[in-house]
């Protein structure tokens, strides 16, 4: 190559834009240093906006007016240090005809790796060929060698050998019958995944189309957060202001401020009350087995934060909410499964660890986290699961005497709002992805512990990456650092815990068997899974 485009896709909004371009610039400025090194011309595929104070591609509009300039067989580099909405680009990249290179810096503070892997998941489902890279300051070994690679026009590969296909696995007999047994309940039943609008910050890979996902028995129900709102709007404040009693009875902490543009306020809280409780009405309303709630796109602008919401959903014990009539508690005892950001990979992974985890006699809450960022720590690579910006306090030591909500921050949620931030407990885990690729759906499960670490250094990571949010330090079995990147298929990763590790396998086991049974292509990575 004489030559390579390089671009990067952003936030669709202003001020994340804003804000995360210095570290933008530094890192395309790195990565056009490596790219140089080797001979090759670096042209950037569209300008730095000075009224817009970044040179971002902002929009899906603005995505195709870009590529419209970018000839369709010029090598690309995306480059990725921030949080991205990959729709700003799909367009352009799924009809490009030269070499794709994606590459993130190897941070927590946007992050970038967290956008990468957004896009790769996507160009996966689009079935789009790209190589990917990522880099703490883009002269290490691995990054050159494989960077001089694809610039000499060879694909860019990375160690899979953590990776089995369940057809060469032998299952422990009860936990296979198990899994069937889930499965065809789910065929016979059926079950309804309540979406409040698809397709949050352009996760393209994050939505399951019907004709993959009915087969499995699982059906969407579409509906609006528009209801949602309205919904929201009619509870009484009688009933919400009982929700909030509830929370402070159990030792839930608020870090509340009088100014509603920086601070968590009670009037936040209130309504974010209210959103519980409507959500889980409209979910009973419509016989939902998991819902979704987008918000970062128009709720944002209505109404706080659905991150307390979010958290609470997915917890077995939780304030009641009856029913309108009052005759009855809603989903009583048990979560109702919330899949943060609308990913629908993770609505279903949800609804079979529900079912799964109920069956072996585990309690039941699972989430979403992003797959951060991680470090070396005592010997462990040492992942930064976190997401925006709640889990289920079950995650945490002392349940809802370690959960504190915190403001979520301004850049992204102008009207607040608090989170369920707290350090998940040491224990074993299962993880799992269910993706798209090749047409199909696939799902890739592991196993993990979450680690104990100093407060001083789970400091240091909240403080690298974002401290309103909940975090839990995962030790992969099995697993790279490298491998996990070479391989996830998404910015997402779910995880749940068993009571210990001999339970952990199993319930990968008895997982691994439904998401087979349903018709998945099932793979199990790692190599300390008891499989």
């Amino acid at each position: 190559m004489q030559s390579v485009t390089l671009i990067a896709s952003g936030d669709l909004r202003l001020s994340a834009n804003q804000k995360c371009w210095a570290a933008q610039n530094r890192t395309e400025e790195a990565v056009t240093k490596a790219i140089q090194s080797f001979g090759v011309d670096v042209k950037r595929g569209h300008p730095y906006v000075a009224a817009k104070q970044h040179g971002f591609i902002d929009s899906q509009k603005y995505g195709m007016e870009v590529f419209r300039q970018i000839p369709a067989e010029a090598p690309l580099v995306v480059v990725e240090a921030v949080w991205q909405y990959s729709h700003h680009v799909l367009a352009g990249l799924i009809s490009h005809r030269g070499p794709i290179l994606t590459v993130a810096n190897w941070s927590g503070e946007w992050p970038g790796l967290v956008g990468m892997l957004n896009l790769n998941g996507s160009l996966t489902k689009a079935e789009v060929n790209y190589s990917t890279l990522w880099s703490e300051d883009f002269t290490d070994e691995y990054f050159l060698s494989r960077l001089k690679a694809w610039l000499s026009g060879k694909a860019v590969t990375h160690d899979a050998s953590h990776v089995r296909s369940l057809s060469t696995v032998k299952l422990p007999g009860d936990a296979e019958n198990v899994g069937f047994s889930e499965a065809r309940r789910l065929h016979r039943d059926k079950a309804i995944l309540g979406v409040f609008d698809e397709g949050c910050m352009g996760m393209f890979n994050a939505i399951v189309p019907d004709h993959l996902l009915n087969p499995t028995g699982v059906y969407k129900e579409r509906l609006s957060q528009s209801a949602l709102y309205a919904a929201m709007r009619a509870v009484p404040d009688d009933e919400a202001n009982a929700v909030r009693q509830w929370l402070d009875a159990k030792g839930m902490k608020f870090k509340t401020g009088p100014n509603p543009e920086t601070d968590l306020t009670d009037g936040q809280i209130h309504d974010q009350c209210r959103m519980y409780i409507a959500a889980l009405r409209i979910a009973d309303d419509f016989g939902c087995d998991a819902i979704g709630i987008q918000y970062q796109q128009g709720l944002k602008d209505l109404a706080p934060a659905s991150d307390l919401v979010e958290g609470l959903l997915n917890n077995s014990d939780r304030p009641p909410v009856k029913s309108a009539d009052g005759s009855r508690v809603l989903y009583e005892g048990q979560p109702l499964p919330h899949f943060n950001e609308v990913d629908e990979c993770a609505g279903l992974d949800g609804i079979v660890t529900n079912r799964i985890w109920n069956a072996l006699g585990y309690s039941p809450e699972n989430t979403l986290h992003d797959l951060r960022y991680g470090e070396q720590y005592n010997g462990d690579f040492v992942w930064v699961f976190e997401i925006s910006g709640s889990v289920p306090p079950a995650h945490f030591a002392d349940g809802y005497k370690g959960a504190v909500s915190e403001r979520q921050p301004p850049m992204y949620f102008r009207l607040g709002g608090g989170t369920v931030k707290g350090v998940s407990k040491p224990g074993e885990i299962v993880w799992s992805r269910v993706f798209i690729e090749d047409g199909k759906l696939k799902a890739d499960l592991g196993r993990a512990k979450v680690a104990k670490l100093p407060q001083e250094e789970t400091e240091r990571r909240w403080q690298i990456t974002t401290p309103q949010w909940p975090i839990m330090h995962a030790i992969t079995y099995g697993v790279s650092r490298d491998q996990m990147m070479g391989r996830h298929k998404a910015n997402h990763i779910q995880v749940a815990y068993a009571p210990d590790a001999a339970a952990a396998n199993k319930a990968l086991a008895a997982k691994a068997a439904c998401f087979r049974e349903l018709g998945l292509d099932v793979s199990i990575c790692g190599t300390e899974n008891g499989l």
